[in-house]
């Protein structure tokens, strides 16, 4: 729905195709990668974050004197809960906007816009002293992600050589899982670095978005987007240099068809849903609602606490979460390698399994050593037992996901 018009290579077309992966290639997907790297890092810093004691002295002293006491039910704060999800719901409206300006202006300037949104929103909360600043910070970041977030993939996908688009797409999700491990790496060596060490945390989200930023500056917007705002000679050009070939007839004519395809269709949401459209639109909404559903974002947001209420103290809790990280983007590579020899229904279908039957034991034996106040305690086994699991529920959601 963002405007995205990727020739599809039928009838064979495709082996006509030419060009080779050029260096201008390369540096598109590592500079567009950033999209999911900067989304990634805030995942896994946030959790970090907020389990830090200088954190919590600033904007939620309050914490301090209930975790002692109240285990995993001391992070039951409103403030907090907003701290937290302010950034999702202002990726949310932002992806509804980055649809529009993908289409009007390209993916390039959408990821321009995005980077940029990032550096700003990332000075806000490195700089912040009282939670107002730092939840209108957190806003900011999420107008970054979500311009990233719409405009990368669809740049990745149109950018990329007819024989690597597969790749180039899970990419996007193996950069937003290193995301998430550097992330929790950077907790990790943070964590005893009073009184700023969050504040660095949350400074060196800057990195990616910065990136992203001089990147877009410098990176051509995609033939695609081109021949769709009329610029079929920038278009033709753009293509030549990045599949490193003159001769792009082919795969610019599929290009230009399915341009005009998608300039029939007068209104892309009414024709959607159509009746003749509803599996499509039925797996379009269900497989990414499914995908926030299944707890990854609790588990990658909270992981540092949660590793706490299994008895861990704040160092080892914050070790346990660079493990999962781990797991997270070893299970990602095994899914790139194994996704076109066993297709993509088998690995939702064994991963998914992997992930029920580990949510039920984890929560089976939280409930049963803490109970539902969370002031019970856990043993030595009870606790490996829980932590394996998570890794093993994660591992599910890297490789099927």
């Amino acid at each position: 729905m963002a405007g995205g018009v990727v020739a599809v290579e039928g009838g064979g077309r495709s082996a006509l195709y030419k060009g080779r992966t050029t260096f201008a290639v390369v540096m598109i997907g590592i500079i567009a990668g950033c999209g999911g790297l900067l989304f990634g890092y805030d995942n896994g810093i946030t959790g970090g974050v907020i389990a830090q004691r200088n954190f919590q002295e600033i904007f939620f002293p309050e914490q301090l004197q209930k975790h002692a006491g109240a285990g995993y039910c001391s992070y039951n704060d409103q403030i907090l809960q907003v701290f937290t999800s302010s950034l999702f719901l202002a990726a949310a409206f932002t992806a509804l906007v980055g649809m529009w300006s993908c289409k009007k202006y390209g993916r390039r300037v959408t990821m321009l816009m995005g980077g940029l949104a990032f550096c700003i929103g990332t000075i806000l909360v490195a700089s912040a002293y009282n939670i107002g600043q730092l939840v209108v910070g957190r806003l900011v970041l999420g107008v970054g992600v979500g311009f990233a977030t719409q405009a990368t993939p669809l740049y990745l996908s149109e950018m990329a050589p007819y024989n690597l688009r597969g790749a180039y797409g899970i990419l996007f999700q193996l950069a937003v899982t290193v995301g998430i491990l550097v992330a929790q790496l950077i907790n990790y060596g943070t964590q005893h670095i009073y009184p700023w060490g969050w504040r660095l945390s949350l400074a060196l989200a800057g990195v990616p978005g910065l990136i992203l930023f001089l990147g877009a500056l410098v990176l051509p917007d995609t033939p695609n987007s081109l021949i769709q705002r009329g610029k079929l000679e920038q278009g033709e050009a753009i293509l030549k240099r990045v599949r490193g070939v003159e001769d792009v007839t082919v795969e610019l004519e599929d290009i230009v068809d399915a341009v005009n395809v998608a300039r029939t269709v007068v209104n892309p949401w009414t024709t959607i849903i159509r009746r003749r459209y509803w599996p499509q639109l039925t797996i379009c909404v269900l497989i990414p609602t499914f995908q926030q559903w299944v707890g990854i974002n609790a588990i990658i947001f909270y992981a540092p606490q949660l590793f706490q209420t299994t008895g861990s103290d704040a160092n080892a809790a914050l070790l346990s979460s660079v493990i999962t990280g781990v797991v997270m983007v070893v299970c990602t590579v095994v899914a790139i390698v194994l996704v076109d020899r066993f297709g993509r229904k088998f690995l939702f279908i064994f991963g998914g399994m992997q992930m029920v039957i580990c949510e039920f034991i984890v929560g089976a034996l939280i409930a049963s050593t803490l109970g539902s106040s969370g002031m019970g305690s856990m043993s030595t086994p009870e606790a490996n037992a829980t932590i394996a699991f998570i890794c093993i529920y994660i591992s599910g959601f890297g490789w099927s996901w």
